[in-house]
């Protein structure tokens, strides 16, 4: 960038500034997820002043072009146009069955095949992994503990790491005492526990729609049933539909999202949360909050939780360092509120404990600041892949795909046109090389067949933009079928 600007040309030189970076875009000079300049090397390139420069760039983010992310600087973003937004589903208007085990089965052998371009798989801390810093640190935990590492860890975890959890709430307005910390071998068996000490076989539990599949799976295996309750791309679930779900069907539970969604991405309202949260503890139904993606946020800061807004401990609040550090160690912790005690019969007859080398590596991991700090940095590549892959979508689908604005995590939630089955593209995809998750996984009720979920929580190349645009030229082509 080191065209000079005008002062006689008629137009402000910030006005210049802001045409400059258009020109750039529109030529794919400069692609979204890019870093801009800095403000002091481009009034240098242009040799205009500093506040110049500012205050073109304050009228590009004005005009939803740019956006700034703190301590980072200024990124190009991937433009939604109208058409592209999707709208809230419609109301499910009965429980149903879950019968998804086999799909689950074969979307996952494509996803874990080796050499395959993995945009299957919601792996968002691959894009940015620890995991040199972890083997430093599990090095050192070895050299000074020895075998001690190597033994079976208490049964509700230890203790060191549930302090730093209990600590890391107090950041979000919650006060946790260490001893109501109980650790899991990761999200999926937190939630499976918390399923466990509020209903049983045959029981009604409602669910977002969509919602993520290990969700449904669980529901089906413990012989259960789900309504599905719709949500907003925009606000997430809403408090209206929570109390008609609940004064319609024998609601044995609520399992939500309470910050970021998936595969949606959504954004949780806070006024809907506290209203949920209100009207479930007055019909006294247990809300099991998923929060494995609350430290994934592209706002400015961690979402909410429910737990703030009750009184009587009717919330389990379910969580993991999977989406955040590392899927492997499989660690997750449950907040089990009221059923903390029955939560620990469960956990012992499930799994005993969780591996006490890896929930001390944590630990350290935490205690040195290498987490936060590393995690500050996921989310800036995150929020980059995303606007990547939103450009790449809209440029290789074909017309009248609709795609979702996540606000933290990793994935799109693509909406493809009539006509046009998400698991033939899944299928055709596959024989490229290509893993996704078609939309049928996210629903009982089989609502979302002409929908997928991609991932652009992976580490960024030219091989995974090249698969993105194949994807959507095989997309096309189901079009011209």
């Amino acid at each position: 960038m080191s065209t000079g600007l005008h002062i006689d040309s008629g137009e402000f030189l910030y006005q210049q500034v802001v045409s400059m970076i258009l020109r750039m875009s529109d030529k794919s000079t400069i692609r979204p997820g890019d870093k801009l300049p800095s403000l002091r090397s481009l009034s240098r390139s242009l040799k205009v002043s500093v506040p110049t420069v500012r205050q073109g760039y304050i009228e590009l983010e004005r005009l939803g072009v740019i956006e700034s992310r703190p301590k980072s600087g200024y990124f190009l973003k991937a433009k939604l146009q109208q058409s592209d937004n999707m709208r809230k589903p419609e109301l499910v208007t009965r429980p149903r069955e879950v019968k998804k085990q086999i799909l689950i089965e074969e979307v996952f052998d494509v996803i874990h095949q080796p050499g395959s371009i993995g945009l299957g798989l919601a792996n968002p801390s691959s894009a940015y992994p620890s995991d040199k810093l972890l083997a430093r640190i599990m090095r050192r935990v070895l050299a000074n503990s020895g075998e001690r590492a190597l033994t079976y860890a208490p049964m509700e975890g230890f203790a060191a790491l549930r302090r730093q959890l209990a600590a890391r709430y107090l950041d979000r307005g919650i006060r946790v005492d260490p001893q109501d910390v109980l650790i899991t071998n990761g999200g999926q068996e937190s939630i499976a526990i918390a399923l466990q000490c509020v209903a049983a076989t045959g029981d009604v539990i409602a669910v977002e729609s969509p919602t993520y599949f290990g969700v449904l799976e669980l529901i089906e295996s413990l012989g259960m049933k789900a309504l599905e309750i719709p949500l907003c791309p925009a606000h997430g679930i809403a408090a209206a539909d929570v109390r008609h779900a609940i004064e319609k069907h024998p609601v044995k539970a609520l399992i939500m999202s309470s910050s970021v969604s998936n595969p949606l991405g959504s954004w949780q309202d806070p006024n809907e949360l506290q209203q949920i949260a209100a009207i479930l503890e007055n019909s006294q139904i247990p809300l099991i909050e998923d929060d494995v993606y609350g430290e994934l946020y592209f706002g400015e800061r961690c979402g909410g939780l429910a737990r703030t807004h009750t009184q009587r401990e009717g919330v389990l609040t379910c969580s993991s360092f999977s989406k955040t550090a590392a899927p492997g160690y499989r660690i997750g912790w449950l907040l089990a509120g009221r059923f903390h005690d029955q939560a620990k019969k469960v956990k012992r007859a499930l799994s005993c404990s969780s591996s006490l080398l890896n929930q001390w590596t944590l630990s350290e991991f935490i205690a040195s600041g290498d987490y936060d700090r590393n995690l500050r940095r996921l989310r800036s590549v995150l929020k980059t892949n995303k606007q990547r892959a939103i450009s790449l979508v809209q440029e290789s689908f074909p017309r009248g795909t609709k795609i979702s604005d996540p606000s933290g995590g990793g994935v799109l939630w693509v909406e493809l046109p009539s006509g046009i089955d998400g698991y033939q593209l899944f299928k055709t995809a596959m024989q490229h090389e290509i893993s996704i998750a078609p939309g049928d996984l996210f629903s009982p009720s089989a609502k979302y067949k002409n929908f997928v979920r991609i991932s652009f929580g992976i580490p960024w190349s030219d091989r995974v933009e090249a698969g993105y645009r194949t994807l959507g030229t095989l997309c096309c082509a189901l079009v011209s079928e």
